[in-house]
This record gives structure tokens, sequence and C-alpha cells, in this order.
């Protein structure tokens, strides 16, 4: 016979949930090893059920085998193929008559970079363009809903954006990004994710101070007011473009209407080659 005390080192916290720790046979040896059976098939049948489930969080936390992660984080690419579409860009581009490409709008918050690509939406809609854009507190909103306005978190933003933005670029779009992106490596890391000719730059070199009299969304009241920290041109720098295509500045400190600067960067566009196959 297998004493009480015998039988209970064998029962764990598993026997609880389980619910078979209140069965406990107390005098038949036959009686424990059917318990003991039925305990083996319940855990194994609750070890079957959590695999799928331990599996996914592994490969969600670069934790797998072959996941390759680092400190928890997936890795850039491990086991993965590129796979080739029979169409290709070229073709995507003369289906659309005209070249795909990334027009990236930075400046200070409230230098008009939203007006400017909606302007600029509008303006090649109407010569039968497909463009699309990507408006960066837009993006927020879904994709990158995730992520704070810390160094890491900003930078991240900007990188999901500019692949997202190379993805519109290949399929034959022009898409219009327009977000503060305030440091150089950040946008350059974003330009060197597109093929060679395919990035255009497009600085809104407005003042501060203009740009603060405006405050359409009153942030700069709030930063000045030390609610919001970390503020772009407030108590965080802002790295001007050294090489862009395009500038945009006031002209005898008044700015341009936003058609007018729409059409500033369609002739850029016009002249070299993108609206058109």
């Amino acid at each position: 016979m297998i004493g009480t005390a015998s039988r209970r080192r064998f029962c764990s916290f598993l026997d609880s949930e389980l619910g078979l720790s209140d069965f406990l046979p107390s005098s038949s040896s036959v009686k424990f090893e059917r318990w003991n059976s039925v305990r083996f098939h319940a855990v194994n049948a609750r070890s079957r059920f959590l695999a799928p489930i331990k599996a996914a969080k592994e490969v969600v936390s670069g934790k797998a085998d072959g996941a390759g992660g680092k400190n928890g984080k997936p890795p850039a690419a491990a086991n993965i193929v590129w796979h080739e579409c029979s169409v290709e860009k070229l073709e995507r581009q003369q289906l659309l008559q005209q070249k795909g490409c990334v027009i990236w709008i930075t400046g200070l918050s409230g230098s008009g970079k939203s007006t400017l690509a909606c302007a600029l939406s509008r303006a090649l809609h109407s010569r039968g363009k497909l463009a699309y854009v990507l408006d960066g507190d837009n993006v927020r909103h879904g994709l990158n809903r995730d992520l704070s306005f810390g160094a890491e978190d900003r930078a991240e933003n900007i990188r999901r954006i500019g692949e997202v933005a190379n993805l519109f670029s290949d399929s034959g779009v022009i898409c219009i990004a327009s977000l503060i992106s305030p440091y150089r490596k950040d946008r350059d890391a974003c330009r060197a994710m597109s093929a060679e000719g395919t990035f255009i730059e497009v600085f809104m070199d407005i003042p501060l101070k203009v740009c603060e009299a405006r405050d359409p969304k009153g942030l700069y009241k709030l930063a000045r007011a030390g609610k919001i920290r970390g503020f772009t041109g407030i108590d965080d720098p802002y790295e001007p473009p050294l090489n862009c295509e395009v500038v945009l500045q006031q002209s005898g400190g008044n700015c341009a209407s936003p058609s007018d600067m729409a059409e500033t960067v369609i002739s850029y566009l016009e002249e070299k080659g993108y609206l058109k196959a």
C-alpha cells in the first residue's frame, strides 16, 4: 500500500488546476494507479492544447528555434527568401503611365506638410495620376498606433512609413509621405530603402516663429507650457536636409498658396519624367 503522504507527493499545482487533487484515493493501490493514469492523460491533453500557444508566443518573441532573435526581438530576416513575381515594376508603371516614387515632405509642425500633401495629391489626380498620401498623424491611428513619441519609437515610426512608402513606389504609385521626420539619419535611411532616383525629399523651410504663430493643433502652446516634452523645434532639434530635391520657402515674408507649392513639386516631377511611363 502507498501511504497518503506518499501519494500526496505526486500531487502538484497541475492537479489542482485539473480538479484531481480532491479525488486522491485513500486506501487502494489499484485506485491510486487508476487515478495516476487519469492524471497522466489529462496532463498530456493539457500539454497538447498549450503547445501551439507556446510555439506562437516563441515565434512572436523571437525565441523559437531558428528565429535567430536577439534579446527577444525578431531578427531582420531569418529563413526568409525573396519571392519574385512575373509582373515587374516597369509593367506596373506602363499600366499607370507614370513612374512610382516617394515624395517625402519634411518640416516643422505647422509648416504646411499635410496641406501640401493633400494639394499635391489633388493636383496629380486631376492630371490622371495615381498618388497616395501617408500622413504622419493618420498612420499613428493604425499601423503605428503602438508607438510612443520617445526617441526609439519615433525612429521606428519613420522606418515603418519608409517601408510602406517604398512598397507604394514599387507598385508604380506616387507615394506622398508627410511627417516631421526631424533627424537626417532617419530620412537618409528611408532614402536608402528606395531605388536610386525614386526618393524625392521636399523641405518645407518655414521659420519656427511662423509655424508657432499658426499652431493649428495647439501643440506649441502645450510645449511652451511644459505639458509636452521632446517637441521638435522647442526642446528637441530639427535637422534641415542638406541635399533635398525641392525646397519650399517664404517669399518676401509671404507663403505661397498650397496649390502653388503643389505646382512647384509637379514641375519637378514633370522635368524628371515621373509623370510618364
